[in-house]
């Protein structure tokens, strides 16, 4: 009984082992698998989510050509198993948002592409767990990714070494980020083809800009807005054209003048109403004036016009 027991407990171990070797090779379908290389390339698929049958060996996955619009939280996590994948691409796949946790379970990871998209939406812990990450691309989409500033709260908790957001929708870059990109200064950014809106909100991005030297494509960051500055290197700006407190003081003596110009109305106002009378009077005697004037003209206009008037003076002369 006891020998039964041991060969079936053996027959088990075998089997769980069997399926378990199964597993670790099986491949998604519509991929192609290489254990060797440790590779798996999913191309032109559809998927509308990350296939979850991932071997657990995979170092490198390129899942492109699907349809998915939302990686969302755990995408890449199976029954609780973390992957050994290093290097991460997922452009052409329409993805418009990216969830909180998406890619717990891939702490390895030091490239991820997420370029060539329709980003709208990517929450400040989409990255959280990939304390790793070296690269990361969120340049270029077919219709252009809509990112409207850079999609991490913190930059000191990922191991960053570039960062690609070409061609996005970023008008402003805040102070935090910029303080963040000082702090990691082995970050090098890439931000050109984005419409950077060039007033003193830019400011602290202007001087990092100018005395930084981590954002590669500097000289081909260009002003789209006020329409006076479109086409304008924001680099080549001056300090007074984004600087806040020009700005303000501008607006102020603006204030300042409307201010000083309402009080002038007002006391020529005052000026007016206590020197009535007199201005009554004088205008009164303006009005006579004219009167009396528009009166004589009235009478010779009437002496060269009457024909029998004309004859008195010849005739008088006669007699």
């Amino acid at each position: 009984m006891n020998i039964n027991i041991l060969f079936l407990r053996v027959f088990l171990q075998e089997e769980k082992l069997t399926l378990t070797l199964k597993m670790d090779d099986a491949c998604p379908s519509s991929c192609i698998c290489t254990r060797g290389l440790r590779t798996v390339t999913c191309r032109d698929g559809d998927y509308t989510e990350v296939p979850r049958d991932m071997p657990k060996w995979t170092s490198t996955l390129t899942l492109t050509g699907s349809n998915i619009s939302t990686l969302q939280r755990d995408a890449f996590m199976t029954n609780g198993t973390e992957l050994e994948m290093t290097t991460l691409s997922l452009s052409y796949n329409g993805i418009q948002a990216i969830e909180p946790y998406a890619f717990l379970g891939l702490s390895r990871l030091h490239s991820l592409d997420l370029s060539h998209n329709q980003l709208e939406f990517i929450s400040s812990r989409a990255f959280h767990g990939l304390p790793d990450l070296r690269s990361l691309n969120l340049n270029y989409s077919l219709a252009g990714n809509k990112l409207t500033s850079i999609p991490l709260e913190r930059l000191d908790v990922f191991n960053l070494h570039e960062l690609v957001l070409i061609n996005n929708s970023i008008e402003i870059i805040g102070e935090e980020n910029v303080t963040s990109l000082y702090q990691q200064r082995r970050i090098r950014v890439y931000l050109s083809l984005n419409p950077f809106r060039c007033s003193c909100e830019l400011e602290a991005f202007y001087y990092w800009l100018k005395n930084s030297s981590q954002c590669l494509d500097a000289g081909r960051l260009l002003c789209s807005e006020p329409e006076a500055k479109r086409g304008i290197p924001v680099e080549k700006l001056r300090g007074e054209e984004v600087d806040c407190m020009n700005e303000n003081l501008e607006a102020v003596s603006y204030v300042f003048l409307g201010i000083v110009l309402a009080l002038i109305g007002v006391v020529f106002l005052m000026v007016l109403y206590l020197n009535r009378g007199g201005i009554k009077r004088w205008l009164n005697n303006i009005r006579e004036a004219c009167r009396d004037q528009m009166e004589v003209y009235h009478y010779r206009y009437e002496q060269d016009s009457d024909p029998r008037l004309a004859n008195v003076a010849p005739n008088t002369t006669a007699v």
